[in-house]
């Protein structure tokens, strides 16, 4: 079994076809592969259809409901509350999302809490849908424990990213997403699987020692992005998402690394009307400017282009959906074995 590329359709309809056979509904399962897929299009393999069987096991276990029945338990105007009832995620915040944008139009703001959720995948996915509809998105969430508060040894804070997006004007959406240590958790399990060696930077072990073993890093710690600064972010994620929303926050939120028990992850989402700021051509001309300005930089030696934010991202995309998508040899194997067990087409056979 070779690498070759997988175009996203047959990625898309593996992984919605997986998540029907466990029960999700036609529409969810849709959007729950979506999400994956749009992961390994931006170049983010480490949230894509790699994951497709870790949220299964949650499935299984019946700590995520197939059926996501969210309700609205705080209706404020521009403010609301979203209990997911223990959902996907992915839906949940989808759901979040168009709330935040619809009240955004009527207020100028629109911002959702959500409780009782759990992990969504790539949080840029859901603040392009703001940008998209002519505002300023904004998403955080928290995680289960992945790092130990600055100086300690015991996990305790987890990842906790967040997004912003915002139109560009002509160019794609301008995007930021970004977990709050130094890697994103699911990079040492793609290194793991891979048998590859970590950078040094990443993690420390269990003992709180340096280590380029991914699997030490993942019994250990993963250290925050710029030191004390990356853990004192990823508290104040946490105070928004989970301690605003009422739902779980630090050691009670549990993530998709462990198959059994409610995850407890909340949320915030936000969008922002740019129409009720300013006028949004002007916005658009602005944003414009602001990134032939960053592109104007002088370039640093052996830098041959200056990127902005989320560029890097359309740019993959537009060539993987051209040319397909490279799933490796080990997960292409992983998934074949957990699609065969679940009595379902693997995914290789669509491939060829």
């Amino acid at each position: 079994m070779s690498d070759h590329p997988i175009q996203a359709e047959r990625l898309a309809t593996f992984a919605a076809g997986a998540y029907r056979a466990m029960g999700v509904p036609e529409a969810d399962a849709a959007l729950l592969a979506d999400t994956l897929v749009q992961a390994d299009l931006w170049g983010h393999q480490s949230h894509g259809v790699m994951r497709t069987f870790w949220y299964g096991e949650w499935l299984r276990s019946g700590a995520m409901g197939a059926v996501t029945t969210p309700k609205v338990v705080v209706d404020g105007g521009a403010i609301a509350v979203l209990d997911g009832c223990d959902g996907i995620g992915q839906v949940i915040t989808v759901r979040a999302m168009r709330e935040a944008i619809e009240r955004s139009k009527r207020h100028g703001i629109g911002a959702v809490a959500v409780r009782n959720s759990g992990h969504f995948g790539t949080a840029m996915y859901f603040t392009r849908m703001a940008a998209e509809d002519g505002c300023v998105g904004f998403l955080s969430t928290n995680a289960s424990p992945a790092m130990a508060p600055w100086g300690g040894r015991r996990k305790l804070i987890g990842t906790n990213p967040w997004s912003i997006a915002a139109p560009a004007g002509r160019h794609p959406p301008m995007l930021l997403d970004i977990a709050n240590t130094a890697v994103a958790r699911g990079k040492l399990y793609l290194a793991r699987q891979r048998g590859e060696a970590i950078p040094e930077g990443w993690a420390i072990d269990a003992e709180g020692r340096a280590t380029t073993d991914p699997a030490a890093g993942i019994a250990g710690n993963i250290l925050p992005m710029a030191g004390h600064k990356g853990y004192a972010i990823a508290a104040m994620m946490d105070v928004l998402s989970g301690v605003l929303s009422g739902s779980g926050f630090g050691g009670a939120v549990v993530g998709p690394y462990v198959p059994e028990g409610r995850s407890g992850v909340g949320h915030l989402v936000m969008a922002l009307n740019i129409e009720a700021f300013r006028p949004p051509t002007d916005f658009a001309a602005d944003m414009e400017q602001l990134i032939a300005d960053i592109k104007a930089v002088p370039r640093a030696p052996g830098v041959e282009e200056i990127h902005y934010p989320g560029e890097l991202e359309a740019r993959a995309e537009e060539r993987q959906r051209r040319d397909g998508v490279i799933i490796p040899r080990d997960t292409l194997a992983e998934l074949d074995a957990a699609a065969r067990e679940l009595g379902i087409a693997p995914l290789s056979s669509l491939a060829e």
